[in-house]
């Protein structure tokens, strides 16, 4: 079964930086998009960025472009979301998923979350 592990959330300044880390298991990573959504207190879950299943396409929310950046080691099994000049709005949850047909430029069902991992910018 597919299990996605987020890791590398945590609390930092408004203008600093994280990068986090999903570690994927249970089936052939690289025939898989990947991507990354969050959910903030009393707000709706957004997307933030998908990698397509070769690694060349990249799509991004609006308001990340410039500033975060997804890619994926597929030799790890891994997908990455480094996150710069953090803003007080990107506080969430941010969840990594995926889901079960290959060849994908982006997740579309996401089938398979990870547990989330949460990120706090402080202003």
């Amino acid at each position: 079964q597919v299990q996605l592990v987020e890791s590398g959330g945590g609390l930092v300044q408004a203008g600093g930086s994280l990068r986090l880390s999903c570690a994927a298991s249970g089936r052939t990573f690289s025939n898989y998009a990947m991507g990354w959504l969050r959910q903030a207190p009393g707000k709706e879950r957004e997307f933030v960025a998908a990698i397509s299943w070769t690694g060349k396409n990249t799509n991004y929310l609006d308001s990340v472009k410039g500033r975060f950046t997804i890619s994926r080691d597929n030799a790890k099994n891994t997908v990455y979301l480094q996150m710069n000049s953090l803003k007080s709005e990107d506080t969430a949850v941010y969840y990594c998923v995926t889901d079960s047909v290959v060849g994908q430029v982006r997740p579309v069902k996401y089938d398979y979350w990870g547990q989330g991992t949460q990120v706090t910018v402080s202003s």
